[in-house]
């Protein structure tokens, strides 16, 4: 995995949300909520291991609507950060937080109800592996996003201190057929990257946002897209 020591680091955690959703991020943080849910559904009553966690933005978001999850992550500074967010939402006792390995996850097959992983893919140096795992152990869907090969994310990619691994939909499809999975759902978004957004205020950020749905609606839109969301059944 890409940067493990940089993602582990304490002042990283500490400040990766402020850094990351504050601003114009407020709009990517909203976004990507909304395509979580959209894939999961109704999540009540359901069995939900979130892959690379993280400060538990959506790790806390799910047991907040029900769902008992379980958030798996390398780094335990990210996950100090994700226990402090499940305890003011006193959502505590829904959350288990559990430091792994994402390759040889520590779950039974067929375990979960759905398993998730946002940001993951582009930093993942063996995404097969990964994937089947999170397959091995869903009993009925897997959701995931990746950053994409043919867009904006090229510009600003080897800026990024942890570089990122950018998929074409070929490469998706191979994956997720290798993996067992079938494709039942996706959805594709941001012409313009994420770093544009988190540079400017929110309000002027929304301005931007309206230019870049309105790109993304013509008959390009979808191809320039710079992120997908991936909705897989397993077969």
């Amino acid at each position: 995995m890409k940067g493990q020591e940089w993602y582990q680091a304490d002042d990283v955690a500490r400040e990766y949300d402020s850094k990351r959703f504050s601003k114009g991020g407020r709009l990517i943080d909203h976004r990507e909520k909304q395509a979580v849910l959209s894939a999961l559904g109704p999540v009540e009553g359901k069995n939900v291991l979130e892959i690379a966690c993280g400060t538990g933005r959506f790790t806390v978001m799910l047991a907040e609507r029900g769902a008992d999850v379980v958030g798996l992550d390398i780094s335990a500074a990210m996950m100090a950060q994700g226990r402090q967010k499940a305890r003011s939402a006193g959502v505590g006792d829904r959350i288990e937080f559990i430091r792994g390995d994402a390759a040889r996850l520590p779950f039974p097959d067929d375990h979960f109800d759905a398993v998730m992983a946002m940001r993951f893919f582009h930093l993942a140096d063996t995404p097969a592996k990964f994937l089947a795992e999170m397959r091995r152990v869903s009993k009925k869907q897997v959701f995931f996003d990746t950053f994409n090969s043919f867009s904006t994310r090229v510009v600003y990619n080897w800026l990024l201190p942890m570089g990122s691994h950018l998929y074409s939909r070929a490469d998706v499809e191979r994956l997720l057929a290798g993996a067992g999975l079938q494709l039942a759902d996706e959805s594709h978004d941001f012409i313009l990257p994420y770093g544009l957004y988190r540079k400017i205020p929110n309000g002027i950020a929304g301005e931007l946002r309206e230019l870049d749905e309105t790109i993304r609606d013509n008959e390009y839109g979808e191809k320039l897209s710079s992120v997908s969301y991936w909705n897989a059944e397993v077969l």
